[in-house]
């Protein structure tokens, strides 16, 4: 089964706040989304109880190897729409990555491929 759009967003910022500061709790998770704490512990317990993470004894929030990989995918399409928006189409910074939080769960594989290849080849151009 595929995950809702607010737990790849979860995981998203579990992996954000992981490379920020290296260790990630419920709290800080809470902060970053300015979300409830209790809407965060039973997140968190949905995305525990599927696999995408573990939670240490000390509260700290561990991404497993399946956790990671959505992690990553949904950060990879993030950065590289807003990428996309600012380089190619000239859209604010700020606009842009608001724009790629509504699209980086929505967008088909092959349209997100197209975007990268076209970033790749006009970085190769201009590099």
């Amino acid at each position: 089964m595929g995950l809702h759009e607010s737990g790849e967003d979860y995981l998203e910022t579990i992996l954000i706040l992981k490379n920020r500061q290296g260790f990630v709790r419920s709290i800080d998770v809470a902060n970053e989304l300015g979300f409830s704490k209790p809407s965060i512990s039973r997140a968190m317990s949905i995305l525990r109880d599927n696999g995408y993470i573990t939670i240490e004894l000390g509260g700290n929030i561990v991404l497993t190897d399946k956790g990671k990989e959505t992690a990553g995918n949904v950060y990879e399409r993030h950065v590289l729409i807003t990428e996309f928006f600012v380089k190619v189409l000239g859209v604010d910074k700020e606009i842009a990555e608001k724009d790629a939080c509504k699209i980086e769960h929505d967008i088909s594989d092959e349209t997100f491929l197209k975007m990268k290849k076209f970033l790749k080849n006009s970085d190769s151009q201009t590099g």
